[in-house]
C-alpha cells in the first residue's frame, strides 16, 4: 500500500490555542516594555533578573544583526516557513502524543510571535536579561523561551520516541 506523504486529520491540532496563547503573551509583554521602559534601561526585578528594551534586528544572540536589512525579510520568510511545516506536522500527529503537540505548538507560537515584530517593526523586542554576576546571558523574550522550551519537548519527545522504538524492535 502507498502511504501518502499528507493525510488530512484533525491530529493535535487542537493543541493550536497554545500557539494563539503565546502570541498574545508574547505581543502583550512586548508593548507593556515598549510603553514603560526607556530603550536599554534595566528594571532590576531579582539580584538575577532585569527587564530592559532592546531591539534585535538579528536572530538568536543578535546573529546577523548588523547584516543591512536583508535579514529581516529572511528571517519573516523562514519562521512563516517553519510555521507551516509546523502545522501540517500538528494536523499528522495522533491526539496522544501530547509532548510533541506541545512542542510544536510552543515552537510555532514563538516563531509567529517574532514575526509579528520583524513585520511590523524591522527588529525584535527583547527584554528578559538574566545575569549572575558578571556573566550576562543574552536578552530574550516570551517568544523566544516558548521557542526553547518548545523544543526541549520536541528533543524529549524524540528520545522517548526512540526508546519505545529499541524496547519494541526484536533482538537480533
Amino acid at each position: 500500500m502507498t502511504r501518502v506523504w499528507f493525510t488530512p486529520t484533525r491530529g493535535a491540532s487542537n493543541w493550536l490555542w497554545l500557539s494563539f496563547f503565546v502570541v498574545i503573551l508574547d505581543q502583550v509583554t512586548k508593548a507593556l516594555v515598549v510603553a514603560n521602559v526607556k530603550m536599554s534601561d534595566a528594571i532590576e526585578l531579582l539580584p538575577i533578573l532585569d527587564i530592559v528594551y532592546l531591539e534585535n534586528t538579528g536572530a538568536a544572540f543578535s546573529i546577523l544583526a548588523g547584516a543591512g536589512g536583508w535579514q529581516r525579510w529572511f528571517f519573516i520568510a523562514l519562521a512563516l516557513g517553519v510555521s507551516i511545516i509546523l502545522m501540517i506536522w500538528l494536523r499528522r500527529i495522533r491526539a496522544d502524543q501530547v509532548v510533541l503537540a506541545l512542542g510544536l505548538s510552543l515552537v510555532l507560537g514563538g516563531a509567529l510571535g517574532n514575526v509579528i515584530d520583524r513585520a511590523m517593526h524591522g527588529y525584535v523586542v527583547d527584554f528578559i536579561y538574566f545575569h549572575w554576576g558578571p556573566y550576562y546571558f543574552p536578552a530574550f523574550n516570551v517568544a523566544d523561551a516558548a521557542i526553547s522550551i518548545g523544543a526541549g519537548c520536541l528533543l524529549l519527545d524524540a528520545f522517548r520516541e526512540s526508546g519505545q522504538r529499541k524496547r519494541v524492535s526484536p533482538e537480533s
